[in-house]
Parts: structure tokens; C-alpha cells; sequence
């Protein structure tokens, strides 16, 4: 069994989630989110999220992580604060030495539903029933993790397990 981290990052809120499997099998380990304090300045936000991406995988040692890429049609603003989430997040991975994979939003929710165009709403059902799950898991942003980690397990877990 390999164990995969998805993240969906943000400055705010950046999801978490790990799920196991063997190329066929997937299974929910945990879920969550990084939360930092809007009225924090920048780089402390972004040192929290080193700090807690570092902790993640202490807890978890994945065996591989993926982390959605970015894609914004009009805020740029948006676009350049998940980017900087976005760096640090891909630098903690890199530095500890885990393969990364990255996909595009279309790729995750047709990895997760069949559906490049699917909603929201979908995925998240999917992932509820994907890994056996009684509720929809929250915030979104967790959710969406689940959803990039069972992604990259789908799409590369079996050549990794």
C-alpha cells in the first residue's frame, strides 16, 4: 500500500488530504486544512504553511503527493496569493525528497467523476463515496485535497504501489 497527500493550496485555507491504496483499492486516512490569519502579514503566513506542510509529513510520510495546478481566468490577485501557497507548498515536497504530480482541475474531476466539467457539488459526492465516507468532507478545500490525492493515486498508483 502507497500513501498519497493531495493539497489544494491557498494562503488562507490550504487542504490536506491522505488516502492509502494499491493501485485498485483506496482508502481515507485523514483530512483537513492549513489555516492561517487573514490580517497576518504574508511571509508568516506562508512560514506557517511550510511548518505545517513539514508536520503533515512527519505524521504521514506519503509516498507520493500531488497538488492541483494553478488556473484562474480573471483575479489575478487570487491567482498570485495561491501561488505563493502554491511554491511553498511544492518546496516543503521537494525538499523532503516526495515525488510530486500535478493536475489540472479538468484532470481531477474526471479522475473523480468521470466528468471534466463536473460541479462542486459532484466531486464532492464522489469523494464521499469513493472512500466510504457518511458525510461530505469540510471545508471544500479538503474536500478538493481528497479529491487531488485519490486523483493521483488513480492515475499513478498503480505503477507506484
Amino acid at each position: 500500500m502507497s500513501v498519497f497527500l493531495g493539497i489544494d493550496p491557498g494562503t488562507a485555507l490550504t487542504g490536506w488530504g491522505v488516502v492509502e491504496g494499491d493501485g485498485v483499492n483506496v482508502r481515507l486516512v485523514a483530512y483537513g486544512v492549513i489555516r492561517t490569519p487573514a490580517k497576518q502579514p504574508l511571509p508568516e503566513r506562508l512560514l506557517t504553511i511550510y511548518r505545517e506542510m513539514q508536520d503533515l509529513l512527519e505524521t504521514y510520510r506519503p509516498d507520493r503527493a500531488a497538488v492541483e495546478q494553478v488556473f484562474f481566468r480573471k483575479n489575478v490577485s487570487t491567482a498570485l496569493s495561491v501561488g505563493h501557497a502554491r511554491g511553498v507548498v511544492l518546496l516543503t515536497l521537494a525538499q523532503a525528497g516526495i515525488p510530486i504530480a500535478e493536475f489540472k482541475p479538468t484532470e481531477v474531476k474526471q479522475a473523480i467523476t468521470g466528468y471534466g466539467g463536473a460541479d462542486k457539488r459532484q466531486m464532492q459526492e464522489m469523494v464521499r463515496l469513493l472512500l466510504g465516507m457518511e458525510e461530505i468532507p469540510r471545508p471544500d478545500d479538503a474536500a478538493d485535497a481528497l479529491a487531488i490525492a485519490i486523483c493521483c493515486h488513480n492515475h499513478i498508483g498503480a505503477r507506484w504501489a
